[in-house]
């Protein structure tokens, strides 16, 4: 296009409270940028409080506009969106036509269906290993198989699966892989992997999957201990601790496994099939410790997260009851990651 080209870091993966850099090259060969954020589904409102995407260069040749700016990661303006570690939720649109300074009102025209999202990583604190390191290793996927997403703004789809029976003993699985397939990165906003308890039966031959809410009673048992969760601004491969594995196999007492996966679908989009899900590389030899995972936090529901009105701040405080932390060994346990996760209300999660 040689008109307006916007490119926006979203919060939740849409225009509502996205921070967006609009910038065009006019007639003249002049570059502009212009700082403007999202309240809802419209035409974002320019940030007069501080210009932070600054304009390095722009040019149009032969049809195409390209335009240079920079940002800081962390602005700290309040109208302005956090680039962080890991992936990030970006929205993109142009116009046909330059806008018009003399219509502050109404001075870009609407992008119509030139429009899209990405999940891409920005920045990143670690050096995430490349899956051609485990290419010869034994893997383990769960995947969904061609799941069609409603045309709903949130859906939470369950999958039951059966643990891998084909090792004699038990095996570490030293890194893992989620797999979110590409044409929905805009749309999926986790994915957690749960283990039922080992007292758990199913029918091996009809797994139970469905709406979350709707095999909730038949699934009850697989919906306490996290074992893996991902979620926007994770990465998407993870290596272990050298001396450390999750267990898996013949002699572990996880028998089943259950996906649980969120999309999030404000533009109500339909026919979309999902294949997105995990897999596992295992390592060839035991490692010296198991890994395991300690689950913190409140129940999302109406008593322990209810939000009270007319409040700018709100914090939310749980805790470690004793008879849990009884039960870590007197050697203590060693922490090597962690897994903060909160919905667009939630701006902080902080563990002591």
């Amino acid at each position: 296009t040689t008109g307006w080209i916007g490119l926006g870091i979203s919060p939740g993966g849409g225009m509502p409270g996205a921070d967006i850099a609009l910038g065009w090259v006019d007639q003249a060969g002049t570059a502009y940028i212009q700082d403007r954020y999202a309240c809802s589904y419209s035409r974002p409102i320019t940030d007069k409080t501080e210009v932070n995407w600054i304009l390095l260069q722009g040019r149009e040749i032969n049809g195409w506009t390209a335009i240079q700016f920079k940002r800081m990661f962390d602005t700290c303006d309040p109208m302005d969106v956090p680039i962080m570690s890991g992936t990030n939720n970006l929205i993109f649109a142009y116009g046909l036509d330059d806008p018009d300074l003399s219509q502050p009102n109404n001075d870009v025209i609407y992008h119509a269906n030139r429009r899209g999202s990405r999940t891409l990583p920005l920045r990143s604190y670690s050096n995430p290993p490349s899956a051609s390191k485990f290419a010869t290793l034994n893997s383990v996927e769960f995947r969904l198989d061609n799941y069609v997403v409603p045309s709903e703004d949130t859906t939470y789809y369950c999958k039951v699966f059966k643990a891998p029976t084909g090792f004699i003993t038990k095996r570490h699985a030293i890194a893992y892989e989620i797999l979110i397939d590409p044409v929905n990165l805009d749309i999926v906003h986790h994915l957690l992997l749960y283990e039922c308890d080992p007292t758990t039966s199913f029918n091996d031959t009809i797994l139970p999957q469905g709406l979350c809410d709707q095999i909730g009673i038949q699934v009850a048992t697989c919906t306490v201990n996290i074992a893996l969760g991902w979620a926007v601004g994770g990465n998407f491969l993870v290596e272990y601790p050298e001396e450390a594995g999750y267990p898996m196999g013949a002699d572990f007492s996880v028998v089943y496994y259950m996906i649980q996966m969120h999309f999030n679908n404000p533009e109500r989009i339909s026919n979309r099939v999902d294949n997105s899900g995990i897999r596992f590389f295992l390592g060839d030899t035991l490692r010296q410790y198991d890994i395991g995972y300690l689950t913190l936090g409140v129940l999302a529901n109406e008593v322990s997260l209810a939000i009270p009105p007319n409040v700018e701040q709100f914090n939310v405080d749980s805790y470690c009851p004793m008879e849990v932390t009884a039960n870590i060994p007197e050697s203590g346990i060693t922490v090597f990651g962690a897994f903060p996760h909160a919905h667009l209300q939630g701006k902080q999660v902080i563990g002591e």
